[in-house]
């Protein structure tokens, strides 16, 4: 089985605060599976550590009001490429990311409040029909 993961998910210091979301029973179900980690973010070269982001109507937007969402997405489409001729039989996201949110996203404010969603490369995924599950379903 092979399984896309995350980067920050499995210990990569990938996240925006220079830290990463760690998830041991992610790790503990990755035991024995062929993994491929993956940070879209990192992709296309953007700094660990970087300004928080967020969705804002649609749009990714840092924390000082820039507008990043050509970054991101570029970072998507890279991620997209670099996977295209892989057979992945689960992709295990990071939880409320911009990107990588399956269930919920932070809803622009800032303010740690969530909303329904999907981050840009959960919802890439999601539509190529990939099987996507959250990291915190585990």
């Amino acid at each position: 089985m092979k399984v896309l993961v995350s980067a920050c998910v499995i210990g990569c210091n990938c996240k925006y605060n220079g830290k990463n979301n760690r998830n041991e029973s992610v790790i503990e179900y990755l035991k024995g599976k062929e993994i491929l980690s993956i940070c879209p973010e990192l992709l296309v070269n953007m700094p660990t550590p970087r300004p928080c982001a967020e969705m804002v109507n649609g749009i990714v937007m840092d924390d000082r009001g820039n507008n990043v969402d050509s970054a991101y997405r570029d970072g998507v489409m890279r991620a997209l490429e670099k996977i295209k001729d892989e057979q992945i039989d689960l992709a295990i996201l990071q939880s409320r990311s911009p990107t990588c949110g399956v269930h919920k996203i932070y809803d622009g404010t800032f303010t740690g409040r969530l909303v329904s969603g999907q981050g840009l490369f959960a919802k890439a995924l999601i539509d190529r029909r990939y099987n996507v599950k959250d990291a915190e379903d585990f």
